[in-house]
């Protein structure tokens, strides 16, 4: 079951993104950045009381027209079952039902992305805002991830509903 994220989340959510922040392969969150940013995550619960989230995402609004997709994560033994996909979309929902006309995210996984419909931009295009986040990462000023971009209202799944 995906659901947005209560406060008892927040510390398996943490769990979750250092687990990936210790590999590189996503920016980690301080537990107090966590707790400031609980209505923008999502969660997939799961079944085990020792790993009670099985994934999470959020999505961060950043401007009048423009939120992230960020802090995507499925736990290793439970990838493969389109947690992720389900999670982007939920996001993409909101950002839709919130009028937000273009979502952006920045991974290493652009072919997971390219099937939910977003598409690769420089990542110059995005406003300066947005590197906030940046600066934190052990990776600034050489960031070798992939931004992309989609409009909420052309994702895979409406796109599916539309037709």
């Amino acid at each position: 079951m995906i659901r947005k994220a209560i406060i008892q989340d927040i510390k398996p959510i943490h769990k979750l993104l250092s687990h990936y922040g210790e590999q590189g392969s996503l920016l980690s969150r301080p537990l107090v950045e966590l707790y400031e940013h609980l209505r923008d995550f999502f969660v997939v619960e799961g079944s085990n009381p020792k790993s009670p989230i099985t994934g999470v995402c959020a999505l961060g609004i950043c401007w009048e027209d423009l939120a992230e997709i960020r802090s995507l994560a499925v736990v290793p033994d439970q990838q493969g079952k389109n947690y992720g996909s389900q999670l982007v979309e939920i996001c993409l929902q909101e950002a839709q039902s919130l009028g937000l006309k273009r979502v952006f995210t920045l991974t290493y996984e652009p072919d997971f992305f390219s099937k939910l419909g977003f598409k690769e931009i420089e990542k110059s295009t995005l406003p300066h805002k947005i590197w906030a986040d940046c600066i934190r990462c052990a990776k600034f000023p050489d960031c070798d991830e992939i931004a992309m971009v989609i409009e909420p209202s052309k994702s895979k799944e409406n796109a599916v509903k539309d037709a």
